[in-house]
């Protein structure tokens, strides 16, 4: 096999395993509305992602020496990470979840990245192109179909006020994201991992308080491991992989396709019906969603920390910057400094002018 038909494998399989990725997280709306009937919303998120964080913490523990190199400033950065992604994203999508159906929450978390884009014009920081207004407009005219169709029978009006903080967390979380991914701080597992376990904490902490200790059935139990194990660590590891084959817009096509995804499996396994207006409401923000994030591949190198939440922008493993002397692998991940013995054995290493 040659090198070009060995690349073409390995982006094969970097494909399907992003298809089988967002197949998973998919499935987590479905096991979510399961386990709402028998678990306190806030508990049960702070439980699935503190399952998951345990799984990921061998991860930090590897590369702690990326932990180790973070900075005052940079710990605020995946502190507020934490909040803003898990704690108030997730807490207000799991309460939304108790109180909208999955598709309808879905379609609201699509339109993260069009309430990106607009913040990122108000505040003249990133100029929309053409093309994303037109994106904009397509997503924001599926959006009224569908709604204008369905309103009466989607859910409460608390149910979309939870969607409502959803969207705008998430979108927050995209933005801070991005400030994250421009300091380069560390390799995205490890800011995943490390941000999750704030999140989880918070989540727990106020689902006790707010919701008390719940009293979780053995099936409960077992959604809640499947969803850490599988839908959570598992498929944030795979996912952080085929960032490393796949380009931005590759990633973007994928991503976009949970939407579809998640409407067919409510339509199947919670009986959840669309009709012909609605489903061309579905496509239409799912395709103007995906114009929205469209980029030149060589605008999409670097991005953020790794989300299953509908609408986040897909990310992929930018590489760790150069910091306290430490340098960074082939795979963007931190290596640590040769000390000066080594380097002076290591005939790979250009010894500089000697100091007086």
């Amino acid at each position: 096999m040659g090198i070009g038909q060995a690349r073409g494998a390995g982006r094969g399989r970097a494909v399907l395993l992003a298809l089988l990725v967002t197949f998973l997280w998919s499935t987590s709306w479905i096991f979510i509305k399961w386990g709402l009937a028998d678990i306190p919303p806030l508990a049960f998120a702070g439980l699935r992602y503190a399952t998951a964080f345990v799984l990921l913490a061998p991860i930090l523990w590897v590369r702690r020496a990326e932990l180790r190199a973070l900075r005052s400033g940079d710990w605020i950065l995946v502190v507020a990470l934490g909040v803003v992604l898990y704690a108030l994203t997730q807490g207000s999508q799991f309460l939304a979840l108790a109180n909208l159906d999955a598709t309808t929450l879905s379609l609201c978390l699509s339109m993260t990245v069009v309430l990106v884009a607009l913040i990122g014009s108000a505040t003249h920081k990133e100029a929309p192109r053409p093309l994303q207004w037109i994106g904009v407009a397509v997503a924001a005219a599926g959006a009224a179909v569908y709604f204008l169709s369905s309103w009466s029978t989607s859910g409460t009006p608390w149910g979309f006020a939870f969607a409502a903080l959803a969207v705008a967390a998430n979108a927050a979380a995209a933005l801070l994201g991005r400030q994250v991914n421009r300091r380069r701080l560390a390799s995205p597992l490890v800011v995943t991992a490390a941000s999750m376990g704030v999140g989880a904490a918070l989540l727990l902490g106020a689902g006790w308080v707010i919701e008390g200790v719940p009293e979780l059935s053995a099936r409960s139990w077992g959604t809640i491991c499947w969803l850490g194990l599988v839908n959570t660590a598992l498929a944030f590891t795979l996912w952080s992989w085929t960032q490393q084959v796949l380009t931005a817009v590759e990633s973007s096509v994928i991503n976009n396709t949970m939407l579809i995804q998640v409407a067919f499996l409510a339509w199947a396994f919670l009986g959840e019906t669309q009709g012909p207006i609605e489903i061309v409401g579905l496509a239409a923000v799912a395709f103007g969603t995906f114009l929205v994030q469209w980029r030149r591949q060589d605008q999409s190198a670097g991005r953020g920390p790794l989300s299953d939440t509908r609408g986040t922008p897909p990310t992929s493993a930018p590489p760790a910057r150069q910091t306290r002397g430490w340098g960074t692998t082939g795979r963007g991940f931190l290596r640590p400094p040769r000390s000066p013995r080594r380097a002076r054995r290591d005939p790979r290493v250009r010894r500089g002018p000697d100091r007086a």
